[in-house]
């Protein structure tokens, strides 16, 4: 709604080109209210139908006539009692509205004047005089004709506070709108601020007020003078609303529009500078980016979101915020190899021997390589498959990355999931952030410039996860080959296919990655090596790298597999070669330097200069210590380093049937040594013992090495031979080790680590293990040459194991044990 005044003062002038003077037309009528209803009403009077406006009496209102019928109307209405009956027409767009399409209550107006303007239309000047109602249609031609009733105005009891108080608000309401709208000249409130009579003034502000043409109906109708100036009210205040709010938005946008415009005057003086110094380089970078894209193949789709986002590159101040973020976007899209790929040499006697020069053993994963470049080969498309690698650290999981990647052609690129806590690493950032990058994913395809490279993706079970989201989730997408061909980049906003790509992860440990992620891979387990193998790395691989790496000739250092093996034994322990790899860098660097310092020296490694260098040896490792002595069983463990023996020791001393565990013994192990001693307990007749063989007997187990934690349930089968073999005091059979967990019912279950377990025996001088049945099928997927020399035992129950454990001989100097 808006306050329209025709005229910012009381009397405005109309040109009358009938008469050819200018006469002065009151917009009000002056006087009292009774002079303004002192007029004569014939019973029937013509009635003009008013198409977009409401007569109010009082009000004197100008009326474009254009309707042929109105014409006629107003011209024989003027020439006789010139009093007319003006009636809104309910719909505005009925060009011939019937009687039934007026408004029952209307105005008694009389005509002041009429006017022919110069484009031939006629205007009428009337003022309104009564409210009126209509009762009957006369006649309808040549124009309506109606009996009329007149509505007296329902004036408040004088004096009356409540109306002043309306009144004073419509006054001041209205000078408000006068001054917030800009489209009304302040000379208008002179003409709110003239009008005397309070009836006249809701009645001009009613007709000035720009709100719909049926709501000026309804405040017309409204018989309480009191009434309709508080409905009127109602109206002006929304008028406020709505005017400030337009006013408080053309506000921002002028804000917003002035400094647009600076900016852009700005930015063509910068241009006229950078032109006047020889050309706007960013204009000249742009250029440079079309010009690549038209060299690019790439999806139609890509081409035309790099278009668009060029574009808007070339519309951004360089000083804007988000200028660095549209610049990085563009040249990633540029960068990206968008179906570039190289092609795969499938030739697969050159890739096994690319393999095998790399690597010594790791024979699955090469299998797997050579199967899927033979499939390669012969269909010509295939899924890259998902290998996860995991082992203990050292033996070659990430460098074999590269050696794929160099047998199959491809380009190889690495990533280092360790400690990532970012989900946005691995999907990307949004544009919307200052500072954001692609993720990790695409920055590394871009590096490559290739989409079919060998992918490491090394320590995938070291992610983190935090209040940043999970990237292992995120990973799920990356790593299954029915989704990656979609995979979709926060920052680039479009998908990108990974269906091409290698993906090889690498790990230590499968406990820490979730089985969802699990179940994508394909696992490949990689041991530890034998000390022959570590023997043949060492010959083969690590020494003649590191003689080159020193400029070391072969001639200038010999070492010997007797020395060979000290090291290793000695001065390592570790599955894998790297502390290997170490040393002997250590013992090259001295040669050089012998070398370099002309020094004479035995070329020929000893094992007196390998104590100069290295100095004394940091590892010895258990041994089998003999079975002279009741209690103390072999048993053997699995660690990150690789398989281990441990011993198990029970002694026993009077007391009440107390159990003590010492060793740094974690929860589940000290389990074990309950269920092994309940379990004796309850079976103590098929020993020969008492039931109540330990009432009278405390027990105490220790396992050597008690700085270094121990934890698992692979010895309890251990810790019941140790147990039994101190209460009977009989030997322990030679050169056995075991492993394996057990239950109160006397079950032997399989435990895992078997390959690391048996490597750990065969160094420590053991010719016989004991394994639960359920393992077997482990032994039989080690190959021959680890496993040789050594007898397998496998076993259902706990007395199945102790009867081959326990022999019927006594210990030397046996212990005296009663149970009395």
């Amino acid at each position: 709604m808006e306050m329209r005044f025709r005229k910012p003062v009381r009397e405005f002038l109309l040109p009358d080109i009938i008469d050819g003077e200018g006469d002065i037309v009151p917009i009000i009528a002056d006087g009292e209210d009774g002079d303004l209803e002192d007029i004569d009403v014939p019973d029937s009077i013509p009635i003009l139908s008013l198409r977009n406006t409401v007569l109010f009496p009082g009000v004197v209102l100008p009326i474009a006539i254009g309707r042929p019928r109105s014409v006629q109307l107003i011209k024989e209405a003027y020439r006789t009692d010139k009093i007319v009956g003006t009636v809104a027409q309910k719909d505005p767009d009925t060009d011939n509205p019937s009687f039934d399409e007026l408004h029952t209550v209307g105005t008694i107006g009389q005509i002041v004047k009429l006017l022919e303007m110069p484009d031939g239309s006629t205007t009428a000047i009337i003022q309104g005089r009564k409210r009126m109602v209509l009762n009957e249609l006369i006649t309808d031609s040549p124009y309506f004709i109606a009996r009329v009733r007149t509505i007296p105005e329902i004036k408040p009891e004088s004096p009356s506070k409540d109306f002043d108080a309306i009144v004073g608000s419509l006054k001041d309401l209205s000078l408000r709108i006068i001054k917030i709208n800009p489209t009304i000249s302040p000379e208008a409130s002179f003409a709110i601020k003239n009008i005397e009579n309070n009836t006249y003034l809701i009645n001009f502000i009613c007709s000035n007020t720009d709100i719909k043409v049926q709501d000026k109906q309804r405040l017309l109708e409204i018989n309480s003078l009191r009434d309709r100036g508080y409905s009127l009210m109602e109206h002006l205040v929304q008028e406020i609303q709505l005017l400030e709010l337009k006013n408080e938005l053309q506000s921002k946008v002028k804000s917003d529009l002035d400094q647009q415009q600076r900016e852009f005057l700005l930015h063509q003086q910068m241009k006229t500078i950078q032109n006047e110094l020889g050309g706007n380089p960013l204009e000249k970078e742009i250029e440079e980016f079309r010009k690549k894209a038209e060299a690019k193949s790439w999806p139609k789709e890509v081409a035309a979101t790099f278009g668009k986002e060029l574009g808007k590159l070339s519309r951004l101040n360089p000083a804007a915020s988000e200028y660095s973020v549209q610049i990085n976007y563009v040249q990633t899209l540029l960068d990206l190899p968008w179906e570039s790929y190289t092609e795969d040499n499938l030739d697969l006697n050159n890739a096994r021997k690319v393999l095998d020069d790399d690597h010594f053993g790791l024979d699955e994963v090469k299998e797997r390589i050579l199967e899927h470049l033979a499939v390669l080969k012969l269909k010509g498309d295939l899924k890259s498959p998902i290998l996860c690698l995991y082992g203990p650290p050292g033996v070659g999981k990430t460098s074999l990355g590269r050696s794929v990647a160099k047998a199959l052609n491809r380009k190889y690129v690495r990533m280092s999931l360790g400690g990532l806590h970012d989900e946005a690493e691995i999907r990307g950032h949004r544009k919307t952030y200052i500072g954001a990058m692609p993720g990790r994913i695409i920055q590394n395809l871009k590096r490559a410039g290739s989409s079919n490279p060998v992918f490491i993706l090394d320590e995938i079970d070291k992610v983190g996860q935090d209040f940043r989201g999970d990237p292992s989730s995120a990973l799920l997408e990356v790593l299954d080959p029915e989704q990656n061909s979609t995979f979709f980049d926060n920052f680039i906003e479009m998908e990108y296919d990974l269906s091409k790509v290698l993906f090889i992860a690498t790990a230590n440990t499968l406990s820490t990655v979730g089985p969802a992620l699990r179940d994508r891979m394909e696992l490949i387990e990689i041991t530890g090596y034998l000390v022959e193998e570590k023997l043949e790395i060492a010959r083969q691989y690590l020494l003649p790298k590191q003689l080159e790496n020193h400029g070391v000739k072969a001639d200038q250092l010999i070492i010997g597999k007797q020395v060979l093996e000290t090291i290793i034994d000695k001065y390592t322990r570790e599955s894998g070669v790297r502390e290997l790899d170490k040393k002997l860098a250590k013992i090259v660097r001295v040669t050089a330097k012998n070398i370099a310092s002309e020094i004479n020296y035995n070329p020929e490694l000893s094992d007196e200069m390998l104590t100069q260098i290295l100095g004394p040896p940091k590892y010895i490792r258990d041994l089998y210590a003999g079975n002279e002595q009741a209690g103390v069983v072999t048993g053997l463990a699995w660690t990150a380093a690789g398989g281990e023996i441990l011993f198990v020791e029970t002694s026993l001393s009077r007391g009440s049937g107390k159990l003590t565990l010492t060793g740094n013994l974690g929860e589940v192990m000290k389990e074990s040594a309950i269920i092994a001693l309940e379990y004796l307990k309850s079976n103590a007749e098929l020993l020969d013992l008492p039931d109540n063989f330990s009432e009278k007997w405390n027990i105490h187990i220790h396992v050597p090495e008690g700085a270094i934690p121990k934890d698992g349930p692979s010895a309890g089968i251990t810790m019941a031979a140790s147990i039994a073999s101190a209460f009977t005091q009989r030997k322990v059979k030679k050169h056995l080790a075991m492993t394996g967990e057990i239950t109160l019912r006397g079950k032997v279950l399989p435990v895992g680590g078997i390959k690391e377990k048996i490597l750990a025996a065969k160094r420590s001088s053991i010719r016989e293990i004991i394994l639960s049945e359920d393992n077997r099928k482990d032994v039989e997927d080690i190959k021959p040459i680890y496993i040789e020399g050594l007898k397998f035992n496998y076993v259902n129950t706990i007395m199945e194991a102790l009867n081959l454990t326990l022999l019927r001989q006594k210990v030397k100097n046996p212990k005296k044990i009663t149970f009395e």
